[in-house]
């Protein structure tokens, strides 16, 4: 039995078996060999386990998503058949007499630059491919498995850290807990957890060497603690304590239906943040009133190109048609900073967090902006959908969107496809925008404050930085009346205001939000009964 602290970024325990995930970019050692065909022969060995795996995983995207989604592995598969790319490490490992791992993984490196250097947008998506291909036969060379969420039973998620990428590929039905060595509090694993309801540890100082896949561990995020191989008796109280928590959230349950209302009268949306058309389900479980937050650069993640404007079109269709009516916000692509797509070909930053991201993307790359939009205005007519645009700082960038929208509209009614102007806001997430919010406001119909980057760039700290966690401090007084002037700003020419950042579900803060007289708090799905009941329990009027 082997127990480790951690900081805890979702309070609940549970009881299961280790799923160890294994990073794609581990260093690769370079080794002298003796032998260079048998190493070829290794290498081969490894390819043709690697054909077998992408052909397993083809026949479960067709199934699950069809071909055309599913045909990137057919992709990989050719890929891995190529003279040009198998000559090269065959060449390496005879010139230089070096290990099969080592020639793999330089000459994955050297064709993704060629391919990503390259003019032609679809030669540049190659880049990404060639990645993976590559890193997926050092996998094989060192023999390291993959994680087969498919088969898998549900297991607790153990691994160094964790990429948005990876986390949104994962099939959510399949995860108990998360265990990270590294990763923050406001990371998106975190988020995840947070809106999966599941327990969730980071900064956890365990050996990954000594943890395997099949082990039984207790997460307890009330303790901030992890145990594997716990005895049999500590089995057992667990399994007590995870009754005496589901009771608790039955309780919760109660308030299904119920409004969002004070003792004395006043009434606040209460809504939900989501990553994808999959996690509505967590929406109408958890009953919300709407989607505050839709994060749409989850369609662009774990791919190797652009989502088509009917891939997009499609997705947000789906996801007003399950509300039913209810708003349905959805954030603009917020790219960059900790969420790098190598397809988008941004480039290396020295401070990601305030560089090339999000909105600023869009107006560079109108493009890429306008086959969202073009989506987002068609689907618009089929429900009741608003648009959000991130990382604002001035009301030029406003109108700019505006005459690009305007671009957008007047190509549409040339394409004569039917569509909808939505209602139109902005997030609120820079201190210039907190500071300039009463021209805001004169421009769009809401204002949504992303508490997450407004704390690290009004405190100067960056979020994702394990070790300035103890600096991070989300109540500053700072932070509080930047959002009290946003509100009064928003509120003065009539137009509503909301949070969407995780400070949203801080409960120590629900009564002062209502009382600053906040309109709408756009949670993680598994807090919105929590939060209702803080409303349901506070008087709005100070005594």
């Amino acid at each position: 039995m082997k127990a480790y602290q951690g900081k805890s970024v979702y309070k609940g325990i549970v009881l299961g078996p280790v799923a160890v995930l294994t990073g794609n970019d581990c260093t690769v050692k370079r080794r002298k060999i003796e032998d260079p065909e048998a190493e070829i022969q290794r290498v081969e060995t490894a390819l043709t386990k690697a054909q077998k795996q992408l052909q397993k995983l083809y026949d479960k995207a067709v199934k699950e998503v069809g071909e055309t989604s599913a045909a990137i592995f057919e992709v990989h598969q050719m890929m891995l058949e190529d003279e040009d790319y198998l000559d090269a490490i065959h060449n390496m490992i005879r010139t230089e007499m070096v290990n099969g791992e080592y020639a793999v993984a330089v000459t994955g490196d050297n064709f993704s630059q060629m391919f990503a250097s390259m003019d032609d947008d679809y030669m540049k998506a190659r880049a990404a491919d060639i990645k993976d291909i590559s890193n997926r036969l050092v996998r094989n060379l060192e023999g390291r498995e993959d994680v087969d969420f498919a088969s898998m039973e549900p297991s607790i998620i153990v691994a160094d850290d964790l990429s948005p990428s990876e986390t949104v590929q994962m099939d959510k039905e399949k995860i108990l807990a998360f265990v990270t060595v590294h990763g923050s509090t406001n990371s998106h694993t975190a988020i995840l957890a947070r809106m999966m309801n599941i327990p969730a540890l980071i900064g956890v100082p365990m050996n990954l060497e000594e943890i395997h896949t099949g082990m039984k561990a207790i997460v307890d995020g009330f303790q901030g603690e992890v145990i594997f191989e716990p005895s049999q008796e500590l089995c057992c109280e667990t399994e007590e304590r995870i009754q005496e928590e589901a009771e608790k959230l039955q309780l919760l349950q109660t308030l299904k239906g119920k409004e969002n209302v004070t003792k004395d009268g006043k009434k606040i949306n209460i809504y939900a943040n989501i990553g994808s058309v999959s996690d509505v389900g967590y929406v109408m479980e958890n009953d919300a009133g709407g989607i505050g937050l839709f994060r749409s650069e989850f369609l662009y993640l774990g791919k190797n190109d652009f989502p088509t404007e009917e891939e997009q079109f499609q997705a947000y269709k789906q996801v007003v048609q399950m509300m039913a009516g209810k708003k349905v916000i959805i954030r603009t692509l917020d790219i960059g900073a900790d969420k790098q797509v190598d397809y988008f070909n941004l480039g290396k930053e020295d401070n990601p967090a305030m560089g090339y991201r999000a909105i600023r993307i869009c107006l560079k790359q109108p493009k890429i902006f306008k086959t969202q939009l073009r989506a987002l205005l068609r689907a618009a007519i089929f429900g009741n959908l608003s648009i959000m645009y991130p990382m604002i700082t001035s009301p030029e960038e406003v109108r700019r969107i505006y005459e690009i929208v305007d671009e957008v509209k007047q190509e549409l009614d040339n394409d004569e496809l039917p569509y909808k102007i939505p209602e139109q806001g902005i997030m609120i997430e820079t201190p210039a925008a907190a500071m300039v919010s009463d021209e805001l406001a004169e421009l769009v119909d809401f204002f949504s404050i992303g508490t997450n980057d407004l704390t690290q760039y009004t405190l100067a700290i960056d979020r994702q930085n394990e070790k300035l966690d103890d600096f991070y401090n989300p109540h500053h007084k700072a932070i509080l009346r930047m959002i009290q002037m946003v509100v009064d700003n928003a509120h003065k020419c009539g137009k509503w205001a909301g949070i969407c950042g995780e400070l949203g579900a801080d409960l120590e803060l629900t009564e002062e939000f209502v009382r600053m007289g906040v309109d709408e708090l756009s949670v993680a799905p598994s807090m919105v009964l929590k939060v209702r009941k803080a409303v349901r329990e506070m008087q709005a009027s100070k005594q």
